[in-house]
């Protein structure tokens, strides 16, 4: 596989090879406390670049068009830096025979399948405290309001995160880094970040994050359904899981989520465990309302969390191997 705008590795590395000693270290290591206190974590500062550029741009009292214009310049700037800095990288990287190992390396730190895992898993265990336990963990890895949830709430809402960033955590990085190597890869992630930070439709953000809320919505159409399909296929492996309902939930209720994209992860795994996902929810005091991912029962609990945990882990599994299957091709 050959990316005609990027030097070939010297040694005739195939990069399906890079990715999958990526998704190795990344599942070996995560992302180590000890490495990003001595360095800023690559999204780390991506987010503070789209942070420092949100709070000096998006006024308050300015038109709705010079808000979309302004934060369609931050788009703009934030992906080429980004994009910008791994075509670099990988240039220089490409001159040497060792070049590779490296850019697996960069490739892995764009990779959040361990830490994913971990973080949901955090959710289980600390809603087994209580509530508010509950409610502080899931604060770290969704965006709306943590108050607003009760115990069900925080369950679905951590099986929702598992479900929709397997597919722009992993499924997502992944494609692009095969489409377009790490270049691509730090597109997505700039793309991914700034629609996280300012992608939400809420008042402050209906204008300044438009742009941003559309180019993700792009950036993840292959990718969440391939992660979709993917978790209908880890169900069918799973005991207890229902790949049958999962495909249903899929094709039923995909189309009817207030994203194009993450409804497709959101309503199989829904459907593979039995729930209904989704929903109204709150940001910065706002109710979104949502349709309903799954016709399954409502009160998700931390048991539910683990299950989906463990078709997560079997989603990703697939992965590896039809990695592997591709290099044998």
């Amino acid at each position: 596989m050959v990316i005609p705008w990027l030097p070939p590795y010297p040694d005739g590395t195939s990069i399906l090879i890079v990715l999958l000693i990526a998704l190795a270290i990344d599942a070996v290591a995560g992302d180590p406390a000890w490495l990003y206190r001595a360095i800023p974590h690559p999204v780390a500062v991506l987010g503070r670049t789209v942070a420092v550029l949100e709070a000096r741009w998006n006024d308050g009292q300015a038109t709705p068009a010079r808000r979309r214009r302004l934060g369609a310049l931050s788009v703009l700037l934030i992906i080429a830096g980004a994009t910008g800095f791994a075509w670099a990288l990988t240039y220089g990287l490409r001159q040497f025979s060792w070049g590779w190992g490296v850019e697996a390396v960069a490739a892995s730190t764009l990779i959040a399948f361990r830490g994913l895992h971990d973080h949901v898993r955090t959710v289980a265990s600390a809603l087994d405290q209580g509530t508010g336990s509950g409610r502080q963990a899931v604060a770290e890895i969704v965006g709306r309001d943590p108050a607003s949830l009760d115990g069900p709430g925080i369950a679905r809402a951590a099986i929702e995160s598992a479900a929709e960033n397997f597919a722009d955590g992993v499924i997502a990085p992944a494609f692009w880094f095969l489409v377009a190597g790490l270049p691509g890869m730090a597109a997505y992630k700039a793309i991914n970040t700034l629609d996280s930070m300012i992608g939400y439709r809420s008042s402050r953000h209906a204008d300044f994050g438009r742009v941003a809320a559309r180019l993700d919505d792009v950036a993840n159409v292959l990718p969440a359904r391939i992660a979709g399909g993917l978790i209908v296929i880890a169900a069918a492996a799973i005991p207890g899981a229902s790949a049958t309902k999962a495909w249903r939930a899929m094709m039923r209720d995909a189309s009817r989520h207030h994203s194009p994209n993450a409804g497709w992860p959101e309503a199989a795994m829904a459907g593979a465990l039995g729930l209904a996902l989704a929903g109204p929810r709150q940001y910065a005091g706002e109710t979104v309302d949502g349709a309903w991912m799954g016709n399954g029962r409502r009160d998700a609990n931390n048991h539910d969390i683990r299950r989906a945990l463990v078709i997560y882990l079997g989603a990703g599994a697939i992965v590896v191997v039809l990695a592997a299957m591709g290099l044998l091709s």
